[in-house]
């Protein structure tokens, strides 16, 4: 074995100030895999390490340690391979590289048994997993507990249409799957976000859930949505199905999206029904305000949409009787077209300047109507 990694790196470094001291310890990593002298890796990713798991095992002889702002890393060696720890928040990923593939394999598992920690998720809780591209890192994956309420809590949220129509989809399961695209749309303060939360939960047991926070880059970007729709990750390589959540998707769907975003839409629809999607268990689910005759018909043809609703106002009926006990009068300002739930939590809570006027223009419009195959969800209660 070289005396240093440093010694077997076969190209110069160019190093300036916009890279860190963890930089340079990801390229020494690189040196003793590069020259073929160690020609095998093995990598495990870990969402939550448990605190004061020291990802290393007992041999290791530890060479550098970085720390940034948001990440840490570690370089360390043995007999016949070297180990490279980044670490971010709770989160790490452990590669190693070895004279053998078994060693390699050896090695990883002394340095990641028993660092996952994985707390039992409270009932009404949920994980759900983020998208996003780091600067430093590329496409990166983190994950949080969602608080979510129940379906049988929350139904009364919704007009009857939707409610009979989340009945069946919250009762989906992977044999039932016929189209790969969710669609909710709907003007805003109807709960579209919301409803997704509940969706998560009733689909925790075989599916998981990521939501994309730079959909705009997703589809522009085809090294990042190769990296979401193909990359291996912890669900899929248990054979579970994952919901990609896109949100406030207008520019991307809207029936001029062909000419706007260019190849966007066609890399949408293509993860949806096309080769890119094939063999992989991904859906994906997508909020936008627009209208549905002004979304492209090729985003609402029958057989691509798994479930498709509109997302409106309660009726006056419904929002009164929603309001029960708790409306002190406030019936009055439920206009004749009805409420939405951001109206009717605001007047639950007695927030001033919501009268008959602003009732009416946040709860007027059509009312939900559901639509090609499965329909789709609603907001938890209480309304966030």
């Amino acid at each position: 074995m070289s005396a240093n990694p440093e010694a077997a790196l076969p190209i110069r470094l160019n190093v300036d100030d916009s890279d860190s001291p963890s930089d340079v310890v990801d390229a020494l990593f690189l040196g003793r895999f590069a020259t073929g002298e160690q020609p095998y890796s093995h990598s495990k990713s870990i969402d939550r390490v448990k605190p004061g798991a020291p990802l290393l095992p007992p041999s290791a002889k530890v060479l550098r340690a970085a720390r940034d702002d948001d990440r840490s890393a570690t370089l360390a060696e043995g007999e016949g391979w070297t180990l490279l720890v980044s670490r971010w928040t709770r989160g790490a990923d452990v590669t190693v590289t070895a004279a053998t593939s078994g060693l390699a394999e050896k090695i990883l598992k002394q340095a990641t048994d028993g660092a996952q920690d994985e707390p039992e998720p409270q009932p009404e809780n949920v994980t759900m997993g983020f998208w996003y591209v780091s600067p430093r890192r590329g496409p990166h994956r983190t994950t949080r507990q969602i608080a979510a309420g129940a379906w049988d809590e929350v139904r009364s949220n919704y007009t009857a249409p939707v409610a009979e129509a989340m009945d069946r989809l919250m009762k989906v399961t992977p044999d039932d799957i016929a189209g790969r695209l969710l669609l909710l749309h709907g003007p805003p303060g109807t709960g579209k976000t919301s409803a997704l939360r509940t969706l998560a939960r009733s689909w925790r047991d075989w599916c998981q859930v990521d939501c994309v926070l730079d959909p705009e880059r997703l589809f522009n970007d085809v090294g990042y949505l190769m990296d979401i729709a193909i990359g291996e990750d912890d669900g899929s390589a248990k054979g579970r199905w994952r919901l990609l959540l896109l949100e406030d998707c207008d520019e991307l769907i809207r029936g001029e999206a062909k000419h706007t975003a260019g190849q966007a839409l066609s890399r949408l629809l293509n993860l949806t029904d096309g080769l890119l999607g094939q063999g992989r268990n991904v859906l994906v689910g997508v909020t936008t305000n627009e209208d549905l005759e002004r979304l492209h018909p090729a985003v609402v043809r029958p057989g691509r949409c798994m479930a498709r609703i509109e997302v409106g106002p309660l009726t006056r009926a419904e929002a009164v009787d929603w309001l029960g006990r708790e409306a002190h009068g406030q019936e009055e300002t439920v206009g004749r077209d009805g409420a939405t739930l951001a109206v009717l939590y605001a007047l639950r809570r007695g927030s001033a300047g919501v009268g008959p006027a602003a009732a009416r223009g946040l709860g007027g419009g059509p009312l939900p109507v559901a639509s090609g195959g499965l329909p789709h969800p609603f907001p938890p209660r209480p309304f966030p």
